[in-house]
Protein backbone atom coordinates (compact mmCIF):
# COMPACT_ATOMS: atom_id res chain seq x y z
CA UNK A 1 0.00 0.00 0.00
CA UNK A 2 1.30 3.51 -0.83
CA UNK A 3 2.39 5.90 1.84
CA UNK A 4 -0.59 8.11 1.08
CA UNK A 5 -3.05 5.32 1.50
CA UNK A 6 -1.62 3.80 4.68
CA UNK A 7 -1.85 6.88 6.87
CA UNK A 8 -4.69 9.25 7.65
CA UNK A 9 -4.66 12.70 6.17
CA UNK A 10 -3.03 15.24 8.48
CA UNK A 11 -5.21 17.83 10.07
CA UNK A 12 -5.54 20.91 7.87
CA UNK A 13 -4.20 24.13 9.36
CA UNK A 14 -6.68 26.89 9.90
CA UNK A 15 -9.26 24.66 11.58
CA UNK A 16 -10.74 25.30 15.00
CA UNK A 17 -7.93 23.24 16.55
CA UNK A 18 -5.28 25.50 15.07
CA UNK A 19 -7.10 28.61 16.20
CA UNK A 20 -6.41 27.80 19.86
CA UNK A 21 -3.29 28.78 21.80
CA UNK A 22 -2.29 25.11 21.84
CA UNK A 23 -2.47 25.08 18.05
CA UNK A 24 0.05 27.93 17.92
CA UNK A 25 2.41 26.48 20.54
CA UNK A 26 2.29 22.94 19.14
CA UNK A 27 2.37 23.19 15.32
CA UNK A 28 0.24 20.87 13.20
CA UNK A 29 3.29 19.20 11.65
CA UNK A 30 4.69 18.35 15.09
CA UNK A 31 1.34 16.92 16.21
CA UNK A 32 1.34 14.62 13.17
CA UNK A 33 5.07 13.94 12.94
CA UNK A 34 6.17 10.43 11.92
CA UNK A 35 9.54 8.88 12.82
CA UNK A 36 10.22 7.77 9.25
CA UNK A 37 10.33 11.44 8.18
CA UNK A 38 13.30 12.25 10.47
CA UNK A 39 16.17 11.09 8.24
CA UNK A 40 14.82 12.95 5.20
CA UNK A 41 14.27 16.12 7.21
CA UNK A 42 17.80 16.08 8.62
CA UNK A 43 19.42 15.50 5.22
CA UNK A 44 17.23 18.17 3.61
CA UNK A 45 17.96 20.68 6.37
CA UNK A 46 21.72 20.18 6.07
CA UNK A 47 21.63 20.32 2.27
CA UNK A 48 19.45 23.44 2.22
CA UNK A 49 21.77 25.13 4.72
CA UNK A 50 24.71 24.58 2.38
CA UNK A 51 22.82 26.56 -0.27
CA UNK A 52 20.90 29.06 1.84
CA UNK A 53 23.68 30.35 4.11
CA UNK A 54 26.16 31.45 1.39
CA UNK A 55 23.33 32.98 -0.63
CA UNK A 56 21.95 34.82 2.41
CA UNK A 57 25.39 36.31 3.03
CA UNK A 58 25.45 37.53 -0.55
CA UNK A 59 21.90 38.88 -0.38
CA UNK A 60 22.80 40.96 2.67
CA UNK A 61 25.47 42.69 0.60
CA UNK A 62 22.91 43.34 -2.16
CA UNK A 63 20.84 45.24 0.41
CA UNK A 64 23.93 47.18 1.50
CA UNK A 65 23.99 45.47 4.91
CA UNK A 66 26.80 43.64 6.75
CA UNK A 67 27.10 39.98 5.76
CA UNK A 68 26.17 38.71 9.25
CA UNK A 69 22.66 40.09 8.66
CA UNK A 70 22.25 37.28 6.12
CA UNK A 71 23.04 34.71 8.84
CA UNK A 72 20.55 36.28 11.23
CA UNK A 73 17.90 36.20 8.48
CA UNK A 74 18.40 32.45 8.05
CA UNK A 75 18.28 31.94 11.80
CA UNK A 76 15.37 33.95 13.23
CA UNK A 77 12.62 34.16 10.55
CA UNK A 78 13.05 30.50 9.62
CA UNK A 79 12.49 29.36 13.22
CA UNK A 80 9.39 31.53 13.60
CA UNK A 81 7.94 30.32 10.31
CA UNK A 82 8.35 26.65 11.23
CA UNK A 83 6.06 27.22 14.21
CA UNK A 84 3.37 29.25 12.46
CA UNK A 85 3.54 28.36 8.74
CA UNK A 86 1.41 25.88 6.85
CA UNK A 87 3.84 24.84 4.10
CA UNK A 88 6.04 21.92 5.02
CA UNK A 89 8.89 22.41 2.51
CA UNK A 90 8.94 26.24 2.36
CA UNK A 91 12.39 27.59 3.27
CA UNK A 92 12.12 31.12 4.66
CA UNK A 93 15.05 33.53 4.78
CA UNK A 94 15.47 36.14 2.05
CA UNK A 95 15.60 36.22 -1.74
CA UNK A 96 17.25 38.16 -4.53
CA UNK A 97 14.07 40.12 -5.17
CA UNK A 98 13.56 41.07 -1.53
CA UNK A 99 17.23 41.94 -1.09
CA UNK A 100 17.35 44.36 -3.98
CA UNK A 101 14.03 45.92 -2.97
CA UNK A 102 15.36 46.35 0.56
CA UNK A 103 18.62 47.79 -0.77
CA UNK A 104 16.71 50.37 -2.80
CA UNK A 105 14.67 51.40 0.25
CA UNK A 106 17.64 51.49 2.64
CA UNK A 107 19.73 53.56 0.24
CA UNK A 108 17.06 56.26 0.42
CA UNK A 109 16.84 56.01 4.21
CA UNK A 110 20.63 56.28 4.67
CA UNK A 111 22.29 57.87 1.62
CA UNK A 112 25.58 58.12 3.54
CA UNK A 113 25.67 54.34 4.13
CA UNK A 114 26.15 54.70 7.90
CA UNK A 115 26.21 51.06 9.19
CA UNK A 116 24.32 51.76 12.44
CA UNK A 117 21.64 53.73 10.63
CA UNK A 118 21.33 51.04 7.95
CA UNK A 119 20.78 48.34 10.58
CA UNK A 120 18.14 50.43 12.35
CA UNK A 121 16.47 51.27 9.03
CA UNK A 122 16.51 47.57 8.10
CA UNK A 123 14.84 46.72 11.43
CA UNK A 124 12.22 49.42 10.81
CA UNK A 125 11.56 48.13 7.29
CA UNK A 126 11.27 44.48 8.41
CA UNK A 127 8.95 45.49 11.25
CA UNK A 128 6.70 47.44 8.88
CA UNK A 129 6.65 44.62 6.33
CA UNK A 130 5.71 42.17 9.07
CA UNK A 131 2.92 44.42 10.34
CA UNK A 132 1.52 44.87 6.83
CA UNK A 133 1.54 41.11 6.22
CA UNK A 134 -0.19 40.37 9.53
CA UNK A 135 -2.82 43.04 8.90
CA UNK A 136 -3.43 41.60 5.43
CA UNK A 137 -3.81 38.13 6.94
CA UNK A 138 -6.28 39.35 9.57
CA UNK A 139 -8.28 41.11 6.84
CA UNK A 140 -8.15 37.90 4.75
CA UNK A 141 -6.42 39.53 1.80
CA UNK A 142 -4.57 36.41 0.71
CA UNK A 143 -6.30 36.57 -2.65
CA UNK A 144 -4.35 39.75 -3.54
CA UNK A 145 -1.39 37.66 -4.70
CA UNK A 146 -3.54 36.51 -7.61
CA UNK A 147 -3.67 40.05 -9.02
CA UNK A 148 -0.19 39.75 -10.49
CA UNK A 149 -0.51 37.57 -13.56
CA UNK A 150 2.09 34.92 -14.32
CA UNK A 151 3.43 36.63 -17.49
CA UNK A 152 3.85 39.91 -15.60
CA UNK A 153 5.60 38.08 -12.76
CA UNK A 154 7.92 36.43 -15.31
CA UNK A 155 8.82 39.85 -16.71
CA UNK A 156 9.21 41.39 -13.28
CA UNK A 157 11.61 38.68 -12.12
CA UNK A 158 13.60 38.89 -15.34
CA UNK A 159 14.00 42.63 -14.82
CA UNK A 160 15.10 42.03 -11.24
CA UNK A 161 17.64 39.47 -12.49
CA UNK A 162 19.16 41.94 -14.97
CA UNK A 163 19.33 44.68 -12.30
CA UNK A 164 21.04 42.37 -9.79
CA UNK A 165 23.63 41.14 -12.29
CA UNK A 166 24.48 44.73 -13.20
CA UNK A 167 24.62 45.63 -9.49
CA UNK A 168 27.17 42.85 -8.79
CA UNK A 169 29.42 43.42 -11.81
CA UNK A 170 31.57 46.10 -10.08
CA UNK A 171 32.47 43.62 -7.30
CA UNK A 172 33.33 41.01 -9.91
CA UNK A 173 35.52 43.50 -11.79
CA UNK A 174 37.12 45.04 -8.72
CA UNK A 175 35.95 48.58 -9.50
CA UNK A 176 33.95 51.10 -7.51
CA UNK A 177 31.10 53.15 -8.95
CA UNK A 178 28.64 55.61 -7.48
CA UNK A 179 25.35 53.72 -7.64
CA UNK A 180 22.38 55.29 -9.39
CA UNK A 181 19.72 54.32 -11.91
CA UNK A 182 20.06 51.31 -14.18
CA UNK A 183 21.31 53.37 -17.11
CA UNK A 184 23.63 55.37 -14.84
CA UNK A 185 25.18 52.17 -13.46
CA UNK A 186 25.55 50.72 -16.95
CA UNK A 187 27.43 53.81 -18.16
CA UNK A 188 29.53 53.98 -14.97
CA UNK A 189 30.64 50.35 -15.33
CA UNK A 190 31.57 50.93 -18.95
CA UNK A 191 33.59 54.01 -18.00
CA UNK A 192 35.32 52.12 -15.17
CA UNK A 193 36.57 49.27 -17.34
CA UNK A 194 39.97 50.92 -17.54
CA UNK A 195 40.41 50.44 -13.77
CA UNK A 196 39.52 46.74 -13.64
CA UNK A 197 41.46 44.62 -11.11
CA UNK A 198 42.67 41.61 -13.07
CA UNK A 199 43.29 39.45 -9.95
CA UNK A 200 39.72 40.17 -8.79
CA UNK A 201 38.39 39.27 -12.24
CA UNK A 202 40.41 36.04 -12.14
CA UNK A 203 38.89 35.10 -8.78
CA UNK A 204 35.42 35.96 -10.02
CA UNK A 205 35.78 34.00 -13.25
CA UNK A 206 37.07 30.96 -11.35
CA UNK A 207 34.12 31.14 -8.96
CA UNK A 208 31.67 31.48 -11.86
CA UNK A 209 33.26 28.44 -13.54
CA UNK A 210 32.97 26.40 -10.34
CA UNK A 211 29.34 27.39 -9.76
CA UNK A 212 28.18 26.91 -13.35
CA UNK A 213 30.13 23.69 -13.78
CA UNK A 214 28.79 22.15 -10.58
CA UNK A 215 25.28 23.31 -11.39
CA UNK A 216 25.40 21.37 -14.66
CA UNK A 217 27.58 18.37 -13.85
CA UNK A 218 27.16 17.79 -10.10
CA UNK A 219 23.78 19.36 -9.26
CA UNK A 220 23.42 17.35 -6.05
CA UNK A 221 26.51 18.95 -4.47
CA UNK A 222 26.13 22.28 -2.59
CA UNK A 223 27.85 24.49 -5.17
CA UNK A 224 27.53 27.80 -3.23
CA UNK A 225 29.08 26.28 -0.12
CA UNK A 226 31.96 24.77 -2.09
CA UNK A 227 32.56 28.05 -3.94
CA UNK A 228 32.61 29.96 -0.66
CA UNK A 229 35.04 27.43 0.89
CA UNK A 230 37.34 27.62 -2.15
CA UNK A 231 37.28 31.40 -2.03
CA UNK A 232 38.23 31.47 1.65
CA UNK A 233 41.01 28.89 1.17
CA UNK A 234 42.45 30.78 -1.82
CA UNK A 235 42.34 34.06 0.10
CA UNK A 236 44.23 32.50 3.00
CA UNK A 237 46.78 30.47 1.05
CA UNK A 238 47.73 33.06 -1.55
CA UNK A 239 47.13 36.22 0.50
CA UNK A 240 45.04 37.63 -2.34
CA UNK A 241 44.51 40.94 -0.58
CA UNK A 242 48.12 41.81 -1.53
CA UNK A 243 46.96 41.78 -5.16
CA UNK A 244 43.97 44.04 -4.57
CA UNK A 245 41.32 41.35 -4.08
CA UNK A 246 38.97 42.72 -1.41
CA UNK A 247 37.47 40.51 1.32
CA UNK A 248 34.18 40.68 3.18
CA UNK A 249 35.94 41.91 6.33
CA UNK A 250 35.23 41.37 9.99
CA UNK A 251 32.07 39.36 10.75
CA UNK A 252 31.09 39.56 14.41
CA UNK A 253 31.04 36.22 16.19
CA UNK A 254 28.17 35.37 18.50
CA UNK A 255 24.41 35.74 18.66
CA UNK A 256 22.62 38.68 17.06
CA UNK A 257 22.29 41.75 19.24
CA UNK A 258 18.89 43.41 19.69
CA UNK A 259 18.20 46.17 17.17
CA UNK A 260 15.60 48.88 17.74
CA UNK A 261 13.71 50.49 14.86
CA UNK A 262 13.74 54.22 14.21
CA UNK A 263 10.11 55.27 14.01
CA UNK A 264 10.91 58.56 12.27
CA UNK A 265 11.94 56.56 9.19
CA UNK A 266 8.50 54.98 8.82
CA UNK A 267 7.13 57.86 6.73
CA UNK A 268 9.89 57.38 4.15
CA UNK A 269 9.87 53.59 4.19
CA UNK A 270 6.16 52.75 4.03
CA UNK A 271 5.85 52.74 0.19
CA UNK A 272 8.78 50.33 -0.01
CA UNK A 273 7.34 48.25 2.84
CA UNK A 274 4.07 47.85 0.94
CA UNK A 275 5.85 46.65 -2.19
CA UNK A 276 8.18 44.33 -0.29
CA UNK A 277 5.27 42.84 1.67
CA UNK A 278 3.45 42.07 -1.57
CA UNK A 279 6.52 40.46 -3.15
CA UNK A 280 7.38 38.54 0.03
CA UNK A 281 3.93 36.98 0.11
CA UNK A 282 3.77 36.43 -3.66
CA UNK A 283 7.13 34.66 -3.77
CA UNK A 284 6.40 32.67 -0.62
CA UNK A 285 3.00 31.39 -1.73
CA UNK A 286 4.30 30.64 -5.25
CA UNK A 287 7.19 28.56 -3.87
CA UNK A 288 4.94 26.82 -1.34
CA UNK A 289 2.37 25.90 -4.01
CA UNK A 290 5.03 24.74 -6.47
CA UNK A 291 6.49 22.16 -4.06
CA UNK A 292 3.39 21.05 -2.13
CA UNK A 293 2.47 17.37 -2.15
CA UNK A 294 -1.00 15.97 -2.55
CA UNK A 295 -0.84 14.19 0.80
CA UNK A 296 -0.03 17.38 2.72
CA UNK A 297 -2.40 19.90 4.29
CA UNK A 298 -3.84 22.50 1.96
CA UNK A 299 -2.01 25.81 2.04
CA UNK A 300 -3.84 28.56 3.90
CA UNK A 301 -2.91 31.89 2.22
CA UNK A 302 -4.16 34.07 5.06
CA UNK A 303 -2.34 31.96 7.63
CA UNK A 304 0.78 32.26 5.46
CA UNK A 305 0.47 36.04 5.58
CA UNK A 306 0.41 35.97 9.38
CA UNK A 307 3.29 33.48 9.62
CA UNK A 308 5.52 35.42 7.24
CA UNK A 309 4.58 38.65 8.99
CA UNK A 310 5.55 37.26 12.41
CA UNK A 311 8.82 35.95 10.93
CA UNK A 312 9.64 39.47 9.75
CA UNK A 313 8.71 41.11 13.05
CA UNK A 314 10.72 38.61 15.08
CA UNK A 315 13.71 39.01 12.80
CA UNK A 316 13.47 42.82 12.87
CA UNK A 317 14.43 43.02 16.56
CA UNK A 318 17.31 40.53 16.15
CA UNK A 319 19.20 42.02 13.26
CA UNK A 320 17.53 40.19 10.34
CA UNK A 321 16.51 41.83 7.06
CA UNK A 322 13.14 41.43 5.33
CA UNK A 323 12.30 37.77 4.82
CA UNK A 324 10.18 35.49 2.70
CA UNK A 325 10.13 32.07 1.11
CA UNK A 326 12.62 31.43 -1.69
CA UNK A 327 11.92 29.23 -4.70
CA UNK A 328 15.47 27.90 -5.15
CA UNK A 329 16.06 27.04 -1.51
CA UNK A 330 12.58 25.53 -1.20
CA UNK A 331 13.29 23.38 -4.26
CA UNK A 332 16.57 22.19 -2.71
CA UNK A 333 14.81 21.50 0.59
CA UNK A 334 12.05 19.44 -1.02
CA UNK A 335 14.25 17.56 -3.48
CA UNK A 336 16.66 16.65 -0.69
CA UNK A 337 13.84 14.87 1.13
CA UNK A 338 12.10 17.40 3.42
CA UNK A 339 8.82 16.06 4.80
CA UNK A 340 8.10 18.66 7.50
CA UNK A 341 9.17 22.01 8.92
CA UNK A 342 11.82 20.19 10.98
CA UNK A 343 14.09 20.56 7.95
CA UNK A 344 13.84 24.34 8.38
CA UNK A 345 14.84 24.04 12.02
CA UNK A 346 17.91 22.02 11.00
CA UNK A 347 18.87 24.76 8.52
CA UNK A 348 18.44 27.39 11.23
CA UNK A 349 20.61 25.33 13.61
CA UNK A 350 23.40 25.32 11.02
CA UNK A 351 23.10 29.10 10.74
CA UNK A 352 23.40 29.33 14.53
CA UNK A 353 26.54 27.20 14.42
CA UNK A 354 27.97 29.49 11.76
CA UNK A 355 27.26 32.54 13.95
CA UNK A 356 29.05 30.97 16.92
CA UNK A 357 31.97 29.19 15.25
CA UNK A 358 32.52 30.04 11.60
CA UNK A 359 32.08 33.83 11.50
CA UNK A 360 35.84 34.61 11.35
CA UNK A 361 36.22 32.42 8.27
CA UNK A 362 33.31 34.18 6.55
CA UNK A 363 35.19 37.46 6.95
CA UNK A 364 38.03 36.09 4.82
CA UNK A 365 35.76 35.43 1.84
CA UNK A 366 36.52 37.48 -1.33
CA UNK A 367 33.76 39.89 -2.37
CA UNK A 368 34.15 38.51 -5.88
CA UNK A 369 33.05 35.10 -4.58
CA UNK A 370 29.87 36.53 -3.12
CA UNK A 371 29.25 38.45 -6.35
CA UNK A 372 29.69 35.25 -8.37
CA UNK A 373 27.18 33.38 -6.16
CA UNK A 374 24.63 36.19 -6.56
CA UNK A 375 25.10 36.46 -10.31
CA UNK A 376 24.79 32.73 -11.00
CA UNK A 377 21.59 32.42 -9.02
CA UNK A 378 20.15 35.75 -10.18
CA UNK A 379 20.58 34.78 -13.83
CA UNK A 380 18.12 31.99 -13.05
CA UNK A 381 15.44 34.67 -12.70
CA UNK A 382 15.79 35.40 -16.42
CA UNK A 383 13.95 32.59 -18.21
CA UNK A 384 13.91 33.00 -22.01
CA UNK A 385 12.01 29.71 -22.23
CA UNK A 386 9.13 31.20 -20.24
CA UNK A 387 9.00 34.20 -22.58
CA UNK A 388 8.85 31.80 -25.56
CA UNK A 389 6.05 29.84 -23.91
CA UNK A 390 4.10 33.04 -23.29
CA UNK A 391 4.60 34.05 -26.93
CA UNK A 392 3.36 30.67 -28.12
CA UNK A 393 0.11 31.17 -26.21
CA UNK A 394 -0.65 34.86 -26.74
CA UNK A 395 1.42 37.76 -28.08
CA UNK A 396 -0.42 40.26 -25.91
CA UNK A 397 0.73 38.46 -22.75
CA UNK A 398 4.33 38.73 -23.97
CA UNK A 399 3.91 42.50 -24.23
CA UNK A 400 2.79 42.62 -20.58
CA UNK A 401 5.86 40.60 -19.55
CA UNK A 402 8.25 42.85 -21.48
CA UNK A 403 6.64 46.02 -20.10
CA UNK A 404 7.05 44.70 -16.54
CA UNK A 405 10.70 43.78 -17.18
CA UNK A 406 11.58 47.15 -18.74
CA UNK A 407 9.66 48.94 -15.97
CA UNK A 408 11.85 47.32 -13.32
CA UNK A 409 15.05 48.08 -15.22
CA UNK A 410 14.36 51.70 -16.11
CA UNK A 411 12.09 52.92 -13.30
CA UNK A 412 13.51 50.98 -10.35
CA UNK A 413 12.43 47.93 -8.41
CA UNK A 414 9.77 49.52 -6.22
CA UNK A 415 8.28 51.39 -9.16
CA UNK A 416 8.58 48.14 -11.08
CA UNK A 417 6.18 46.50 -8.63
CA UNK A 418 3.67 49.25 -9.29
CA UNK A 419 4.18 48.81 -13.02
CA UNK A 420 3.69 45.04 -12.65
CA UNK A 421 0.42 45.47 -10.75
CA UNK A 422 -0.89 48.14 -13.12
CA UNK A 423 0.05 46.05 -16.15
CA UNK A 424 -1.68 43.01 -14.63
CA UNK A 425 -4.85 45.00 -13.98
CA UNK A 426 -4.73 46.51 -17.48
CA UNK A 427 -4.29 43.01 -18.92
CA UNK A 428 -7.29 41.84 -16.92
CA UNK A 429 -9.34 44.85 -18.00
CA UNK A 430 -8.38 44.26 -21.62
CA UNK A 431 -9.37 40.62 -21.50
CA UNK A 432 -12.75 41.18 -19.85
CA UNK A 433 -13.57 44.21 -22.02
CA UNK A 434 -13.21 42.32 -25.29
CA UNK A 435 -14.65 38.81 -24.90
CA UNK A 436 -15.13 36.71 -28.04
CA UNK A 437 -18.44 36.13 -29.81
CA UNK A 438 -18.36 32.86 -31.76
CA UNK A 439 -20.45 31.80 -34.76
CA UNK A 440 -21.56 28.21 -34.13
CA UNK A 441 -22.03 25.31 -36.48
CA UNK A 442 -23.20 21.75 -35.90
CA UNK A 443 -20.70 18.92 -36.32
CA UNK A 444 -22.04 16.63 -39.08
CA UNK A 445 -24.00 13.64 -37.80
CA UNK A 446 -24.01 14.84 -34.16
CA UNK A 447 -25.77 17.27 -31.86
CA UNK A 448 -22.46 18.99 -31.02
CA UNK A 449 -22.37 22.72 -31.71
CA UNK A 450 -18.92 24.33 -31.85
CA UNK A 451 -17.29 27.63 -32.87
CA UNK A 452 -16.61 28.17 -36.53
CA UNK A 453 -12.94 27.67 -37.48
CA UNK A 454 -10.80 26.71 -40.52
CA UNK A 455 -10.73 23.12 -39.25
CA UNK A 456 -14.54 22.94 -39.05
CA UNK A 457 -15.44 24.04 -42.59
CA UNK A 458 -17.84 21.12 -43.09
CA UNK A 459 -19.95 21.95 -40.03
CA UNK A 460 -23.66 22.35 -40.69
CA UNK A 461 -25.22 25.83 -40.84
CA UNK A 462 -28.89 26.72 -41.39
CA UNK A 463 -30.31 29.20 -43.87
CA UNK A 464 -31.75 32.24 -42.14
CA UNK A 465 -30.49 31.09 -38.71
CA UNK A 466 -27.42 32.63 -37.02
CA UNK A 467 -26.10 30.87 -33.91
CA UNK A 468 -23.88 33.06 -31.72
CA UNK A 469 -22.09 32.27 -28.47
CA UNK A 470 -20.58 35.10 -26.36
CA UNK A 471 -18.22 34.05 -23.57
CA UNK A 472 -17.57 35.25 -20.04
CA UNK A 473 -19.28 37.79 -17.87
CA UNK A 474 -21.27 40.44 -19.75
CA UNK A 475 -21.34 43.73 -17.83
CA UNK A 476 -21.05 47.50 -18.25
CA UNK A 477 -17.38 47.39 -19.33
CA UNK A 478 -17.91 45.06 -22.28
CA UNK A 479 -21.65 45.17 -23.10
CA UNK A 480 -21.24 47.80 -25.82
CA UNK A 481 -18.31 45.94 -27.36
CA UNK A 482 -20.22 42.64 -27.45
CA UNK A 483 -23.27 44.42 -28.86
CA UNK A 484 -21.16 45.90 -31.67
CA UNK A 485 -19.71 42.47 -32.55
CA UNK A 486 -23.18 40.93 -32.66
CA UNK A 487 -24.51 43.78 -34.85
CA UNK A 488 -21.66 43.35 -37.34
CA UNK A 489 -22.26 39.60 -37.57
CA UNK A 490 -25.99 40.14 -38.10
CA UNK A 491 -25.36 42.74 -40.83
CA UNK A 492 -22.93 40.35 -42.55
CA UNK A 493 -25.17 37.24 -42.48
CA UNK A 494 -28.65 38.89 -42.66
CA UNK A 495 -30.49 36.11 -40.75
CA UNK A 496 -34.20 35.90 -39.97
CA UNK A 497 -33.50 34.44 -36.51
CA UNK A 498 -30.57 35.16 -34.21
CA UNK A 499 -29.93 32.62 -31.44
CA UNK A 500 -27.72 33.70 -28.53
CA UNK A 501 -26.26 30.69 -26.76
CA UNK A 502 -25.58 31.99 -23.22
CA UNK A 503 -24.31 28.81 -21.62
CA UNK A 504 -20.78 30.32 -21.45
CA UNK A 505 -22.12 33.49 -19.81
CA UNK A 506 -22.05 33.08 -16.02
CA UNK A 507 -23.30 36.59 -15.20
CA UNK A 508 -25.44 39.16 -16.96
CA UNK A 509 -25.23 42.63 -15.40
CA UNK A 510 -28.03 45.23 -15.62
CA UNK A 511 -26.27 47.31 -18.30
CA UNK A 512 -25.84 44.19 -20.42
CA UNK A 513 -29.48 43.27 -19.95
CA UNK A 514 -30.53 46.71 -21.19
CA UNK A 515 -28.24 46.27 -24.19
CA UNK A 516 -29.96 42.97 -25.03
CA UNK A 517 -33.40 44.53 -24.56
CA UNK A 518 -32.54 47.37 -26.97
CA UNK A 519 -31.00 44.93 -29.46
CA UNK A 520 -34.13 42.75 -29.42
CA UNK A 521 -36.33 45.77 -30.13
CA UNK A 522 -34.17 46.96 -33.04
CA UNK A 523 -34.02 43.46 -34.52
CA UNK A 524 -37.78 43.07 -34.20
CA UNK A 525 -38.31 46.35 -36.08
CA UNK A 526 -36.16 44.92 -38.90
CA UNK A 527 -38.10 41.65 -38.95
CA UNK A 528 -35.39 39.64 -37.18
CA UNK A 529 -36.30 37.44 -34.19
CA UNK A 530 -33.98 37.06 -31.18
CA UNK A 531 -33.93 33.78 -29.23
CA UNK A 532 -32.03 32.97 -26.04
CA UNK A 533 -30.61 29.53 -25.27
CA UNK A 534 -28.80 27.75 -22.43
CA UNK A 535 -29.10 30.34 -19.68
CA UNK A 536 -27.75 29.49 -16.23
CA UNK A 537 -30.29 29.67 -13.36
CA UNK A 538 -29.03 33.09 -12.22
CA UNK A 539 -29.03 34.58 -15.72
CA UNK A 540 -32.42 33.04 -16.46
CA UNK A 541 -33.90 34.50 -13.29
CA UNK A 542 -32.69 37.98 -14.22
CA UNK A 543 -33.99 37.78 -17.79
CA UNK A 544 -37.40 36.44 -16.79
CA UNK A 545 -37.91 39.24 -14.25
CA UNK A 546 -36.96 41.91 -16.78
CA UNK A 547 -39.10 43.29 -19.65
CA UNK A 548 -36.95 41.26 -22.06
CA UNK A 549 -38.25 38.04 -20.55
CA UNK A 550 -41.85 39.12 -20.97
CA UNK A 551 -41.17 40.16 -24.58
CA UNK A 552 -39.54 36.87 -25.50
CA UNK A 553 -41.92 34.65 -23.59
CA UNK A 554 -41.49 30.90 -23.43
CA UNK A 555 -41.62 30.63 -27.21
CA UNK A 556 -38.22 32.22 -27.72
CA UNK A 557 -36.30 30.82 -24.74
CA UNK A 558 -34.81 27.32 -25.08
CA UNK A 559 -32.94 24.93 -22.84
CA UNK A 560 -30.30 24.01 -25.43
CA UNK A 561 -29.29 24.63 -29.03
CA UNK A 562 -30.63 21.33 -30.30
CA UNK A 563 -34.17 22.26 -29.22
CA UNK A 564 -33.84 25.73 -30.72
CA UNK A 565 -32.61 24.41 -34.09
CA UNK A 566 -35.34 21.76 -34.18
CA UNK A 567 -37.99 24.41 -33.42
CA UNK A 568 -36.58 26.60 -36.21
CA UNK A 569 -36.62 23.76 -38.75
CA UNK A 570 -40.20 22.82 -37.88
CA UNK A 571 -41.30 26.45 -38.19
CA UNK A 572 -39.92 26.52 -41.72
CA UNK A 573 -41.98 23.56 -42.89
Amino acid sequence: MSEQGSHPQPRVPGTRHQGTLRGLLIPEWLNNYRPDWFRGDVIAGLTAAAVVIPKALAYATIAGLPVQVGLYTVLVPMVIYTVLGTSRPLSVSTTTTLAILAGSALAQASPSGDPALLLAASATLALMVGAILIMAGVLRLGFVANFISEPVLVGFKAGIGVVIVLDQLPKLLGIHIDKGSFLHNLVAIFQGLGHVSLPTVAVGVCMLAVLVGMKHFTPRLPAPLIAVALGIIAMSLFDLERFGVSAVGVVPIGLPAPVLPIWSLAADLWPSAMGIALMSFTESIAAARAFARNDEPTLQPNRELVATGMANIGGAFLGAMVAGGGTTQTAVNRLAGARSQLAGLITAALALGTCLLLAPFIGMMPNATLAAVVIVYSVGLIEPREFREILSVRKTELVWAIVAMVGVMLLGTLQGIVVAIVVSLLALAYQVSDPPVHILGRKPGTNVFRPQSPTNLNDEHFDGLLLLRPEGRIFFANAERIGMKIRLLIETHEPGVVVLDLRSVFDLEYTALKMLTGAEQRLREKGVSLWLVGMSPSVSAMVIKAPLGRTLGEARIFHNLELAVEHYRLSRL
